[in-house]
């Protein structure tokens, strides 16, 4: 039986929600001189319109390619993302569990139960070589420490 969705109040609650921490984010990104050359977004509603206010304020170009949408698979993710290794930093916008899935596989973890990527929050992960395991984890943080 399909979720039901949730009520027009909340649905518009979420989205200032999103809205807000996308902003904060950007603005944590500023703040701290985080060059962005390309963000990557799913093309899920919710997560376009976190990653729009994003790609303004940090004056980097948007792309929304289907291989983000939920239920995107580590492996299919980290083989598209070698079309990108020439750009310089390129943000994800996408979702859970896709997230801490794609984290663990370049990390090298055995699951994704030793990592979270809270929603909202700002992982970078440097990734010299496209494989698994290949990645070194600088930082993940959540909003609301931002």
């Amino acid at each position: 039986m399909p979720t039901p969705s949730p009520p027009a109040t909340m649905r518009g609650h979420f989205r200032e929600k999103g809205i807000d921490q996308a902003q904060k984010v950007a603005r944590f990104c500023e703040a701290h001189d985080m060059q962005l050359s390309l963000i990557l977004t799913s093309p899920l509603r919710r997560a376009h319109e976190t990653a729009k206010p994003m790609a303004a304020a940090l004056r980097a170009e948007l792309m929304i390619v289907p291989w983000l949408a939920s239920g995107m698979h580590p492996e299919a993710a980290l083989e598209e993302l070698r079309a990108y290794r020439s750009q310089t930093s390129v943000m994800l916008v996408g979702h859970e569990p896709d997230f801490s899935q794609l984290a663990a596989h370049l990390l090298g973890l055995p699951t994704n139960n030793a990592i979270h990527v809270r929603k909202g929050s700002l992982t970078l992960l440097e990734l010299d070589v496209f494989r698994a395991g290949a990645a070194t984890l600088q930082f993940s943080l959540p909003c609301k420490l931002m």
